[in-house]
């Protein structure tokens, strides 16, 4: 039987270059956190799947490194705009920070306010369109689809 290390000792060897413990935490090849500022990554352009009206994209969970498995997106679709229709390969959803508009999946439509979020689901039709006064804010969430292998 081997005699027990006095703590010190033990913490000393533990934190010696090249000494690990059993319950080391992995060596990770992207950073523990990313932090992203809205000013980082704002570009004004139409919405995607159709181009109806403007919209100012934030693209968040693009400066976070691959490999990444997840998208976060906000956009604000300027009054009278559309992400137009289009099918999804992954589960959506989308929650309105501000304004109002219309959701709609596989040609069921609901009306979306602050507060509300529509959960998507993988294969339907979706789309979401601009309705009211204000601008239309919304999260956009989703898995990044993975190569196959």
């Amino acid at each position: 039987m081997r005699p027990a290390l006095a703590p010190a000792l033990a913490l000393a060897l533990l934190a010696a270059p090249g000494c690990t413990s059993p319950r080391a935490a992995p060596v990770r090849a992207v950073p523990p956190m990313v932090v992203v500022s809205e000013a980082d990554v704002v570009v004004r352009e139409a919405p995607p799947h159709g181009a109806i009206g403007m919209s100012t994209a934030y693209r968040i969970s693009d400066a976070a490194p691959q490999p990444r498995r997840m998208e976060f997106r906000r956009r604000i679709l300027d009054p009278g705009a559309a992400v137009g229709e289009h099918p999804i390969s992954h589960d959506e959803v989308y929650y309105v920070t501000a304004g109002r508009g219309v959701v709609i999946s596989d040609g069921v439509e609901a009306q979306l306010t602050l507060g509300m979020a529509a959960y998507l689901y993988e294969g339907a039709v979706v789309g979401i369109r601009q309705t009211g006064e204000e601008p239309l804010s919304i999260i956009i969430a989703y898995p990044v689809d993975r190569p196959s292998r």
